[in-house]
């Protein structure tokens, strides 16, 4: 008969779940090179509530601005804060790139808008 009974197998299978566990949880804990860069598209979409901001600043600041150039300049810019909000940020560079970035909006203030928490809720729902 065989050295090898259920108490030894699941003994022997038993460890080398948990080495396996602990050789993934190690390996899962740093992000590959890529993962930890912002991606293309939140660099853009950063890039442009930047100008969209830029451009509503230049707009409150003319003094013959109309209050429709105001307006506009106003929902360009909230529309250009939802996206990043919005932006599912899967990977690790995304998740801190985005962070910062809304961190600094908050503290001047500006992500006052129950869209823009809706926004930022839902994008970390996994989409199923």
């Amino acid at each position: 008969m065989s050295g090898i009974n259920r108490r030894a197998l699941l003994l022997s299978s038993g460890s080398a779940v948990i080495a396996s566990t602990i050789a993934a949880t190690a390996h899962a804990g740093e992000p590959r090179r890529r993962d930890r860069e912002p991606s293309r598209d939140l660099r853009a979409l950063i890039k442009a509530h930047k100008a969209t901001y830029a451009a509503f600043g230049k707009a409150i600041q003319e003094r013959d601005g109309s209050n429709r150039e105001h307006d506009r300049a106003s929902r360009a810019e909230e529309r250009a804060l939802l996206a990043v909000c919005a932006y599912p940020a899967v990977r690790e560079g995304d998740r801190r790139a985005k962070a910062r970035y809304l961190l600094r909006i908050e503290g001047r203030g500006e992500l006052d808008l129950a869209e823009h928490m809706q926004a930022l809720l839902r994008s970390t729902m996994w989409k199923g």
